[in-house]
């Protein structure tokens, strides 16, 4: 997603990363979804999580499952744009599993568990 996000920060530990976006609360997406309150789309935080396993890994992904997905707060980027995504990665052949919690500074955004394939 062009223009999103940039990240201001990575650290990988054995399995865990733990990563600093700043999402621009000016993107084209806030246009429709919603004027004067925007709310980033569920699906958008779920592509931060492929997208950060895609830098981890340096290679491409493509969702096979997500399971446990649990969205529990609004992100809006007017209020505060930093989302910290702090993940579990395992890789296995050709699959990459993924447990991550996006979070803010007011608290847990999403939880997710999902698998993704090596392209």
């Amino acid at each position: 997603m062009k223009d999103f996000y940039e990240v201001a920060n990575t650290s990988v530990a054995g399995d865990s990363a733990l990563t600093t976006l700043r999402v621009n609360k000016d993107h084209d997406i806030y246009k429709g979804h919603f004027p004067g309150r925007p709310v980033t789309p569920g699906v958008v935080l779920m592509q931060l999580f492929k997208e950060e396993a895609e830098r981890i890994f340096d290679k491409d992904l493509q969702l096979v499952r997500a399971e446990n997905v649990k969205f529990t707060a609004v992100f809006d980027p007017t209020q505060d744009n930093e989302l910290i995504l702090d993940s579990h990665l395992t890789e296995t052949d050709e699959f990459v599993k993924l447990k991550g919690i996006a979070k803010n500074k007011n608290g847990i955004v999403l939880k997710i568990s999902s698998l993704y394939k090596s392209l």
